[in-house]
């Protein structure tokens, strides 16, 4: 086996096969009960995030997954636990330095966790780059065609050069206010 006991709860990280995240944080569990460690692992996270997604002119809420490929596992780490965690279906080993599997510092777990944070607002999904053609569906403009000159995220806000009276003039809009061609 490829640990000794330390004896007190830490949070360490495994991968797993992309997209079985969620697969694997549910083997796990039930693994936890059926071999009878729950006093030895504690927690299976898979720490996620709300992303607002702009589609057809809509705001859409999302969970997306912080860190895909990974799932977190509070646990004790002895020859036990290791076992029971590292042969989970889909699990492909702990995230270690050598064979010996590295605990995240408690900063790092709260930062993933988001247990220093208020709540925390959505971010958004941006999709749309410099140099995109649009077409302007809400707004004084509406049914005019520009292009992308600027992505302000952080305000939600597009800066599209759109032409008309024969010159191109540039026009601050809103993600909503747009779609793409």
């Amino acid at each position: 086996m490829a640990t000794e006991t330390t004896g007190q709860r830490e949070w360490y990280v495994i991968h797993t096969y992309a997209g079985y995240e969620n697969k694997v944080k549910q083997n796990l569990e039930h693994r936890i009960g059926s071999m009878g460690v729950a006093d030895r692992i504690f927690q299976v996270v898979v720490p996620m995030e709300d992303q607002i997604e702009i589609k057809n002119g809509k705001r859409n809420t999302v969970q997306r997954k912080v860190f895909p490929g990974y799932v977190l596992v509070e646990m004790v780490m002895d020859d036990q636990s290791w076992f029971v965690v590292r042969n989970t279906p889909g699990v492909t080993g702990f995230v270690s330095s050598g064979t010996k599997p590295l605990p995240l510092q408690e900063s790092e777990v709260r930062r993933i966790l988001h247990l220093d944070e208020a709540v925390q607002e959505p971010t958004v999904t941006v999709s749309f780059k410099k140099g995109e053609n649009i077409k302007i569906i809400d707004g004084p403009f509406t049914e005019f065609l520009g292009i992308v000159d600027d992505v302000m995220p952080e305000r939600n806000k597009l800066k599209v050069l759109v032409t008309f009276f024969g010159r191109e003039t540039p026009v601050e809009l809103d993600f909503l206010q747009v779609e793409k061609l």
